[in-house]
């Protein structure tokens, strides 16, 4: 039982990391301003709540998105637990950032499904899903590679592992991978917070 363990997360990393690869290879040297390129964009889902919910509602705050699904074997809850363990050293400042984690499998991950999963980890979390189409569009917009393997209920889905790293007008600033130190994603989003990107005060929408 062991080995057969040993080898299931051997294969769960082997695959994120092929995804990972994926991903670099479309947009290389993410954290050059002379080839910064274009991740991220409009998007309409669904939150944990039932509530829909578009990249507009995150405008004033600094973003943490990132993808995957909550049948993920290790790569997911590693980067939940990153977020989360990113807000409690931030202190006062997590105030600034949300971490939105955005599902790549709409079938299983309902609202209800998303609600319980991210609040095992911080319940300042924001679980967004959608249907097929709308998820596959969030998808595209950050650049996001993730494919369905396997058949039958316990499907997997194979599917890139960046964190990126947008502003308060939602445009990309860097992105970091999946297990990155804490302390190196602290550092960072305490510069974008002292350099006042997320301080600027947004209008709220007009009624109409």
């Amino acid at each position: 039982m062991k080995r057969k363990s040993v080898i299931v997360i051997a294969l769960a990393f082997l695959c994120a990391a092929g995804a990972a690869l994926y991903a670099i290879s479309h947009f290389s040297n993410a954290g050059s301003t002379a080839t910064k390129p274009l991740i991220g964009g409009a998007f309409s889902l669904v939150d944990t709540n039932g509530k829909r919910v578009t990249d507009a509602d995150f405008r004033g705050k600094l973003m943490l998105v990132f993808f995957g699904y909550t049948h993920c074997p290790d790569v997911c809850p590693t980067g939940l637990q990153q977020a989360a363990d990113v807000l409690a050293k931030l202190g006062p400042d997590a105030g600034d950032v949300v971490p939105v984690f955005i599902s790549v499998d709409p079938a299983r991950d309902t609202p209800p499904v998303m609600k319980s999963y991210v609040e095992n980890f911080d319940p300042r979390i924001v679980g967004l899903t959608g249907d097929p189409a709308e998820v596959a569009s969030a998808a595209k917009a950050y650049r996001v590679y993730f494919r369905k393997s396997g058949s039958g209920e316990d499907y997997s889905v194979d599917h890139s592992a960046f964190v990126y790293l947008m502003d308060r007008h939602g445009k990309f600033i860097t992105n970091f991978m999946f297990n990155a130190p804490i302390d190196v994603m602290v550092g960072e989003l305490k510069k974008q917070i002292a350099a006042g990107t997320s301080r600027e005060t947004v209008s709220p929408p007009t009624k109409s």
